[in-house]
């Protein structure tokens, strides 16, 4: 069962892992800023649109639910996506989405591509297609996860909720209280529930894996990548990916410094007495509340997992220091001591 995700309109070494893809490291992060206090001018730009749109189809016009997505990529440029149907989890049919890039010009950004014509300010976009004969008025939006702030229910253990815990080895906070990439949580539990909540920093200057890069590596074995694909195509190495192994069906990946979360069940490999796999692991993954990864199988350790290879013991999870200032809160998990832990829709 997928969970909407609610709109609010308003006008490489870390931690002993280390990700393989450094060469997408295309540019240095002349800004890596962990709050607004921070931040360029490009900062007010960025963000998502949603509006109604008018195409001419089959000799009429037809309305449609348009989403738009700008990411800054320094300096004054962007890049941007209009997707038909609205934004991604949020109506987008995960097939007909245009890309568009250009530059600020003044007060308001000039994209183009695809025979389209995107105007946008701080608060609103404007987009026109004499080719496609489409015209749409956009309005900002933020969008918050239905699971964001979600209080841990009686049966989970309290990992961080703004201190350190037992649970936590090498954890630690900054000033504001949020807690830092480059921990681990130590668990028993081979199966679980992890709820956990994530912000990346503004990096616009970077790209690729370069550019707000973490990851939740389940068991020390398979990395749930963390990173600011907001605005890309959601591949096997974007957020929500099973790095570099399985992509995100959507990408849900929302602007940078926006509170997002993973909700995470895991079901372990089982192995026979001589260490013997005889099932693999299963994980889902919603990320800001929607499914990314539902009920997938994983065949093999991920990432630098593979180094550490598959096994049947529970090995601590690892939040992923990869030289970004990545910040987590409100992290819980439940254990399941059964064969098959409850459906992660039902939660």
């Amino acid at each position: 069962m997928r969970i909407p995700i609610v709109v609010l309109l308003a006008g490489c070494v870390a931690s002993g892992l280390m990700n393989f893809d450094c060469s997408a490291m295309a540019s240095g992060p002349e800004i890596a800023a962990p709050s607004t206090d921070a931040v360029d001018d490009d900062f007010a730009y960025q963000g998502e649109f949603s509006g109604q749109g008018a195409i001419h189809q089959n000799g009429v016009f037809e309305t449609h639910k348009i989403g738009l997505q700008v990411a800054a990529q320094g300096k004054g440029e962007f890049i941007g996506v209009v997707y038909l149907g609205g934004l991604p989890g949020s109506g987008w049919d995960r097939e007909t989405k245009f890309k568009v890039s250009g530059s600020r010009q003044n007060d308001q950004i000039e994209l183009q591509g695809d025979d389209l014509q995107v105007l946008v300010t701080e608060s609103a976009a404007k987009l026109s297609s004499t080719e496609k004969l489409l015209v749409a008025d956009l309005v900002k939006v933020e969008r918050h996860s239905p699971t964001l702030g979600k209080q841990a229910p009686s049966n989970a253990i309290t990992i961080f909720d703004g201190r350190t815990s037992e649970y936590l080895k090498n954890g630690a906070v900054d000033e504001n209280g949020l807690l830092k990439e480059g921990c681990e949580i130590v668990t028993p539990a081979n199966d679980f529930t992890l709820h956990l909540e994530f912000k990346l920093p503004y990096m616009p200057n970077a790209r690729g894996q370069g550019r707000a890069n973490s990851g939740v590596y389940i068991h020390s074995r398979y990395e749930v990548q963390v990173l600011d694909s907001f605005a890309l195509d959601g591949v096997f190495n974007e957020c929500g990916a099973l790095y570099r192994y399985q992509p995100p069906q959507v990408n849900m990946c929302l602007p940078p410094l926006t509170w997002q979360t993973y909700d995470i069940l895991y079901v372990a490999p089982r192995f026979d007495p001589n260490g013997n796999k005889i099932k693999n692991a299963v994980i889902s993954v919603h990320h800001n509340g929607v499914p990314v990864q539902e009920q997938f199988e994983i065949e093999r350790a991920t990432g630098a997992g593979q180094r550490v290879g598959e096994g049947p013991n529970p090995l601590p999870i690892k939040l992923q220091n990869h030289s970004n200032p990545v910040r987590y809160r409100n992290i819980w998990m439940i254990p399941h001591r059964t064969a098959e832990p409850p459906s992660l829709a039902k939660r």
